[in-house]
């Protein structure tokens, strides 16, 4: 049964590597196999399909990244410093990453909504959920925030959607250019974006 279930987990891990390597489309089941280093069969006594599994890497990547969220949006610093840390660790993920295989990869969700937004509607359902929940989380950082009186946004929703489309479009960039230092200017663009001079979030650190 330990065979069974390691068999399982190589298959996750090989196609979540692929898929941040090279996009689902152009991956196949046997070369997901060959990567595992499992048997096409067992490729089928757990995932009906490739879909099936795509799911199943985008659910597993969104547990793994939704636990560091919370570790850094729930901790006891200020809001926005806990906003700064959240672009930090973005930008730190990605530079970890580039140095491992030699480029950035970028955000899977991103990439994937890219790719499959019109093509798969079960992914792209999927991939909206995940979306709206990291609004939802920072929605309560900047509501927090705007309680304290530290930001002037009058809807606290919009300018979370904002600050996470501003975040993935810059995580977009540092791919395209293959350069994560393109992450670091997110900080002075959150600050605008929740109408904050940056001297000021300067003077109150």
């Amino acid at each position: 049964m330990g065979r069974t279930s390691d068999a399982k987990e190589k298959i996750i891990s090989a196609a979540e590597s692929l898929i941040e390597l090279r996009g689902y489309s152009a991956l196949g089941v046997a070369e997901i196999c060959k990567a595992a280093g499992v048997p096409k069969g067992s490729f089928y006594h757990f995932f009906e399909s490739k879909e099936a599994l795509a799911l199943t890497v985008i659910d597993e990547h969104w547990a793994a990244q939704r636990r560091e969220w919370t570790r850094i949006l729930k901790s006891d610093a200020e809001p926005l410093e806990r906003l700064r840390q959240l672009f930090e660790a973005t930008e730190a993920t990605q530079t970890a990453g580039q140095q491992s295989c030699g480029t950035v990869s970028g955000c899977m969700f991103g990439n994937l909504t890219l790719e499959m937004s019109n093509q798969t509607e079960a992914i792209r359902e999927r991939l909206q959920q995940i979306f709206e929940a990291q609004v939802d989380m920072v929605t309560e950082l900047i509501t927090e925030a705007a309680g304290r009186g530290e930001v002037t946004v009058t809807d606290p929703r919009e300018a979370a959607r904002s600050i996470v489309a501003q975040l993935e479009g810059q995580v977009l960039f540092a791919k395209l250019y293959n350069n994560t230092s393109l992450i670091g200017t997110l900080w002075t663009s959150a600050l605008s974006l929740l109408g904050i001079p940056a001297s000021q979030a300067t003077a109150d650190a």
